[in-house]
């Protein structure tokens, strides 16, 4: 099953991004806005403990390193998203794109497979393909990354070879 192109505003990196390459290509913003998320969700609850306090007496050791632990875990995922986007083209990338042909044009040059090299069936590589691809748009269900090499990447690779 061909994947579906989709108009973007921006070129087309992949549209199904391994999880060590989306991190890898993390922006400065992107560390950013984890560290953000990872502070915020513990001063919420130092703010709502000092607007209406109910721990008198309490620690809020436990609830604090709950809640920064939540944080990261909120923080990273916005982050990825917001890498991932750029992959998909629907975000400014051009600063990912130079480094996508330079990684891709190196890799043609050693003679490697530009995705990976990958032990699955042909069929259950494009399973993956299909269960993966865009899943960070539901960041809010479940958190689903791809993790296995397949060549269904929704972009001509004959660009590569200029």
């Amino acid at each position: 099953m061909p994947v579906q192109q989709i108009q973007t505003p921006y070129p087309v990196i992949d549209t199904d991004p391994k999880f060590t390459r989306v991190v890898r290509y993390f922006r400065p913003s992107d560390y950013a806005a984890w560290a953000v998320g990872t502070a915020a969700a513990p001063a919420a609850i130092l703010g709502f403990e000092r607007v209406n306090p109910v721990g008198v007496g309490r620690s809020l050791r436990i609830p604090l390193r709950i809640a920064t632990l939540f944080g990261a875990f909120g923080g990273f995922l916005y982050a990825y998203q917001n890498s991932s986007l750029r992959f998909w083209g629907w975000s400014e990338n051009a600063a990912e794109v130079a480094k996508d042909q330079e990684e891709m044009k190196q890799l043609i040059k050693e003679g490697k497979p530009l995705y990976g090299e990958s032990s699955m069936p042909e069929h259950i590589q494009e399973m993956s393909a299909r269960n993966s691809r865009f899943a960070q748009l539901k960041f809010s269900s479940i958190p689903w990354f791809n993790f296995a090499n397949h060549n269904s990447h929704g972009v001509d690779t004959s660009k590569y070879n200029n």
